[in-house]
C-alpha cells in the first residue's frame, strides 16, 4: 500500500506545505470519523486533472464501516464520482441526495473540500453506513453536530489549526470522554464517560452548566495542575492543545479542539482520557529501572572490592607465577565490573559496548610489564549489545587483549623505547558481530595449535564464545608481517 508522500510525489502537484497540512489533518481525523460514525477517504487531485487518488483512509470505532476493502492507492477518473468533482471545483461541501448501494449496504456520501491558503488541495469523502440507522440519542446528536461543524472548518480552511500536533502518544479518543463547551467555557453536554472521569476527580452532581476551567481548579490541587495559561486555554476551549491534570489518585489527559465553523469560535470540544493506570505502571517501571541500575551499581562495587582484595593478596605473594595468576584474576573481575558500571548508568538493559571495549583496552595495556607502551586501536563500532552478550564479550576481549600483550611483546618489558600496536576491527553484518584482534608482536610460537592448547586464557575464551555466545573463534597468524590474529564471530539475535 503506497504512502501519502509516495502518492503526492508520483501523481500530484502538492508542495511540502500542502503535505504537512494534510498530515496534520490526518493525525486527528480519527476524531472526525468517530464523531461522524463514518469512514473517511482522502482524495488527492491528479496533476493532469484526470481524477483523484486515494491518499488515506480512516474507519470509525463508533459504528459500522462502509468500506470493507482498503482503497488507498486507487484512482477515480473525472466524472465517475460527481461529488468529488464538484467539491474540488467549487470549494464547497457536497451531499448526495440518494444513498449509494455497496455490497447491499446503503451508504450516504459527502464530499468535503480541504482548503489551505485559499486553495483546495484535496477532498475528504465521508461515507456513512445507513444500515440499521435508528433514532439517535442525545450523545449521538452531539457527536453529529460536532462532526458537521468540524467538516465546515475543514472546508473553510480553519482545521487543522496551524502547528497543531498532539503532545501525548496516548491522546484521548472520542469514546474516552466527550464534552461540548459554549463560547464562555461552560459545559453544554457531557458524555457518560466524561461525567464518570470528573466524578473520580471529586465532582458531585452534573457537569452541565458548569465552567470547566473553574471546576477543575476547585477539584485539582495547584501543585498538580498545569500552569494557569495552559489550564485556561485548554479547559476554556480557546486553544487546540492537550494537557495532563491529576490529583493524588486520578490522572487524566485533556484535549481541546475549538469549534469555529464560520471562522469565529462558538465553543469547543473537550476530550478526556483517564490515564491513572498508565501513570501507575509508568511509575512502577521507573522504580524498577532505578532498582535494576542500583543493583548493577552494587555489583560493580562488590566486584571492585574483590579485585582490590586480590590485588592486595598478589602483593604479599613472593612467587612470580602465583602473583601473575592473581593479577590475571584481577583483570578478569575488572572487565565484568566495567560492564556493570555501564549498565548502572544506562536506562535500558543494553550496553553501548564501544566505551566498554576502549576502557578494556586501556585497562589491559596500562598495567603489567609493558607499562603502557602497547596501544589498542579500534576500527568500527560494536554498537548496542544486550547485557548478557556484553558481559561475556567483555571477558572474551579482555583475555584476547591480555594474551596479545603478554605473549606478543616480551621485548618491550624493561625497555624505554619501542611500541606495540593492537588493532580491534569490528563489523556488524546480517545479524552477526565479527571481531578481529590483530597485533604486530612476535607472533605465535612454532607448532602452536589452538585446538590442543591448554592455557587457561584460551580455554576461557573458547568456552565463552562457543557456549555462552554461540559463536566461532579462530586463532592464526596476522595477515601482514609478524604478529597474531584472533577472530570471533557471534550472532546478535
Amino acid at each position: 500500500m503506497p504512502s501519502l508522500i509516495e502518492l503526492v510525489r508520483a501523481h500530484t502537484e502538492l508542495d511540502e506545505d500542502d503535505v504537512a497540512w494534510l498530515h496534520l489533518l490526518m493525525a486527528d481525523w480519527q476524531i472526525i470519523a468517530d464523531l461522524s460514525f463514518a469512514d473517511l477517504v482522502m482524495w488527492l487531485p491528479d496533476r493532469e486533472g484526470r481524477g483523484f487518488w486515494a491518499g488515506g483512509q480512516m474507519r470509525p470505532t463508533t459504528g459500522p464501516t462502509s468500506l470493507t476493502d482498503d482503497v488507498v492507492g486507487t484512482f477515480v477518473p473525472v466524472g465517475r464520482r460527481r461529488m468529488l468533482d464538484e467539491a474540488h471545483q467549487h470549494a464547497r461541501l457536497v451531499r448526495e441526495g440518494d444513498p449509494e448501494w455497496r455490497d447491499h449496504v446503503p451508504v450516504r456520501v459527502e464530499a468535503i473540500p480541504v482548503r489551505r491558503a485559499g486553495r483546495t488541495i484535496a477532498v475528504v469523502a465521508r461515507n456513512t453506513n445507513l444500515l440499521g440507522v435508528r433514532t439517535p440519542s442525545r450523545l449521538e446528536l452531539s457527536y453529529l453536530q460536532t462532526a458537521a461543524e468540524m467538516t465546515q472548518m475543514i472546508a473553510g480552511g480553519w482545521l487543522p489549526a496551524a502547528g497543531q500536533r498532539s503532545d501525548h502518544a496516548d491522546s484521548p479518543r472520542v469514546g474516552d470522554g466527550f464534552l461540548r463547551l459554549d463560547a464562555a467555557g461552560a459545559v453544554e453536554y457531557a458524555s457518560p464517560n466524561a461525567l464518570s472521569v470528573y466524578r473520580r476527580l471529586g465532582l458531585y452532581g452534573d457537569l452541565a452548566g458548569l465552567v470547566l476551567a473553574d471546576l477543575t481548579r476547585d477539584l485539582v490541587p495547584p501543585r498538580r495542575r498545569p500552569d494557569e495559561e495552559t489550564l485556561s486555554a485548554v479547559l476554556g476551549g480557546r486553544a487546540d492543545r492537550d494537557t495532563e491534570i491529576a490529583t493524588d489518585d486520578v490522572a487524566l489527559i485533556v484535549r481541546s479542539i475549538p469549534l469555529r465553523p464560520l471562522g469565529e469560535r462558538i465553543g469547543a470540544v473537550i476530550l478526556l482520557r483517564d490515564v491513572t493506570d498508565l501513570r501507575r505502571r509508568d511509575r512502577e517501571l521507573v522504580t524498577k529501572d532505578a532498582t535494576i541500575r542500583e543493583i548493577h551499581h552494587r555489583v560493580k562495587n562488590n566486584l571492585q572490592t574483590v579485585a582490590a582484595l586480590l590485588r592486595l593478596q598478589a602483593r604479599r605473594i613472593g612467587q612470580p607465577e602465583a602473583r601473575a595468576a592473581l593479577e590475571e584474576a584481577v583483570r578478569r573481575v575488572g572487565s565484568i565490573a566495567i560492564v556493570h558500571e555501564t549498565l548502572s548508568q544506562a536506562v535500558e538493559e543494553n550496553v553501548e559496548f564501544d566505551e566498554v571495549a576502549d576502557r578494556l583496552g586501556r585497562m589491559v595495556t596500562d598495567v603489567g610489564a609493558v607499562g603502557g607502551r602497547v596501544r589498542v586501536l579500534r576500527d568500527g563500532t560494536f554498537g548496542v549489545l544486550p547485557s548478557e552478550t556484553a558481559t561475556a564479550l567483555a571477558m572474551v576481549l579482555t583475555e584476547i587483549l591480555q594474551n596479545a600483550v603478554e605473549h606478543g611483546y616480551p621485548g618491550l618489558a624493561g625497555q624505554d623505547d619501542g611500541e606495540g600496536r593492537i588493532l580491534v576491527s569490528v563489523r556488524r553484518l546480517v545479524g552477526r558481530l565479527h571481531v578481529s584482534v590483530q597485533d604486530d608482536g612476535v607472533g605465535l610460537a612454532d607448532g602452536f595449535d589452538a585446538d590442543t592448547a591448554t592455557s587457561l586464557g584460551l580455554s576461557i575464551v573458547r568456552t565463552l564464545v562457543e557456549s555462552e555466545l554461540g559463536g566461532i573463534i579462530e586463532v592464526g597468524a596476522a595477515t601482514e608481517g609478524t604478529g597474531a590474529r584472533v577472530q570471533v564471530d557471534v550472532p546478535l539475535d
